[in-house]
């Protein structure tokens, strides 16, 4: 992936402003933003395009849709793309292309999403940071950094900050690396949907409602299965979700650490999750959300998360204050008013299936090493929820670690 980028690299050097060249000029700067459109669209696979320290002003979305292309800062605190008075948009840019890099830079206030990635192959992000700078709201764009129906996929050393969907989101892909990332005072942190084979490490999720987000959507292109969690930092995940209506992750409670929604074989393991104030982790299905599709969901879709391992985790505090009237409740009446839940909350649906017969061992929920488990009777509106553990001590066999391939070399 990387060899066309040594052997054919035509460095495309885009000069910080007319005449000297320095960023105060560079704000209004309407020649920077022509020329770096001009050089997306006359990109040939393996062009580097350099974009030196500087903060630009950009009015327009960005779009690049030629294989082979780097996209290169000075570094995620000096060369600063600012789509602050963007008029045009709604990304601040949009990538459709295979063996893409984009490194060492920030993309700031964007309309919609910052960075989108549609159907590549062999895409690396990397030291990219993404901010609102405004803080949290619902007008904020909903994706930072937003790889979709994308294959072998690495994002690291980020930051992204004030998405009110998802920070780091990464969907219907295949082959994905998440590691050694910031995340904070986004909806979610940290997204994986409706995907297969996903690595999710090294990150810090803090100060978003809910810190990492493992799910499964209906009636999208495929189903999602196989992501490992784990040697992450997700604490204090308490911000009030500032989610827009109808979105998915509204239906995130604050104070979610680590999520699992309808998805399956997923690991839990070596984190370190702390004072998220409904739950460290929360298991659910389909069922538990708001967002409801009207129009049904197909006939393969399964609702509900199976082959769930949760086990050598450090967890500490959370569960003290949980959102919402309903969990609130929960919880006053099984742990009393001063009392918090347990490490993970389980919404306690069942596939009917499982319960006509003995359900597949490796369709299990599996808890090893937490301070207890709530199963919340969510079928019967918390009426009769169970604090009894047995039903999860059990194991489930390790998911092998992701390989990209080719490893990206940045």
């Amino acid at each position: 992936m990387r060899k066309i980028h040594i052997l054919m690299a035509l460095s495309l050097l885009l000069p910080a402003c007319g005449h000297q060249e320095n960023a105060a000029q560079s704000q209004n700067d309407a020649s920077f933003e022509s020329k770096l459109e001009q050089r997306l669209l006359d990109a040939k696979p393996g062009s580097v395009i350099d974009i030196p320290a500087g903060h630009y002003t950009l009015k327009r979305g960005l779009s690049l849709r030629t294989n082979g292309v780097t996209i290169r800062g000075a570094g995620m605190d000096k060369t600063v793309l600012s789509f602050k008075g963007q008029i045009v948009g709604p990304e601040g840019l949009l990538v459709n292309a295979d063996d893409f890099t984009i490194e060492n830079l920030a993309i700031e206030d964007t309309m919609g999403d910052a960075l989108k990635i549609n159907q590549g192959r062999n895409i690396t992000i990397h030291g990219l940071r993404i901010e609102w700078t405004d803080g949290p709201k619902s007008t904020n764009g909903a994706y930072g950094l937003y790889p979709v129906k994308t294959q072998n996929v690495l994002v690291e050393d980020s930051v992204v900050i004030g998405a009110s969907d998802a920070g780091i989101y990464v969907g219907q892909s295949n082959t994905i690396v998440v590691r050694r990332n910031r995340a904070e005072q986004n909806v979610a942190g940290i997204e994986i949907e409706n995907s297969v084979n996903a690595d999710v490490y090294d990150n810090t999720a803090t100060k978003n409602t809910g810190g990492i987000l493992v799910f499964n959507m209906p009636n999208l292109s495929q189903a999602g299965h196989a992501t490992r969690v784990f040697h992450n930092k997700v604490f204090a995940n308490n911000t009030a979700n500032f989610a827009r209506k109808g979105a998915a992750v509204a239906s995130v409670p604050a104070g979610s650490g680590v999520v699992v929604n309808s998805n399956d074989k997923v690991e839990i393991f070596d984190n370190d999750v702390a004072d998220n104030q409904t739950a460290n982790v929360i298991i659910s299905s389909y069922f538990s959300t708001n967002y409801y599709n009207k129009l049904g969901v197909a006939a393969d879709y399964n609702p509900y998360p199976k082959g769930i391992y949760v086990y050598s985790n450090r967890f500490k505090g959370g569960g003290n204050s949980p959102d919402g009237l309903a969990l609130k409740t929960l919880k006053a009446a099984v742990y009393g008013i001063n009392g918090s839940f347990p490490d993970v909350l389980w919404d306690g649906y069942v596939d009917p299936k499982d319960q006509a017969s003995s359900p597949s061992p490796d369709d299990r929920i599996c808890i090893q090493d937490a301070n207890g488990v709530l199963d919340a009777d969510g079928p019967h509106g918390y009426k009769n929820p169970t604090t009894d553990t047995k039903p999860f001590q059990c194991s489930l066999p390790k998911l092998p670690p992701v390989a990209l391939n080719p490893e990206p070399k940045v």
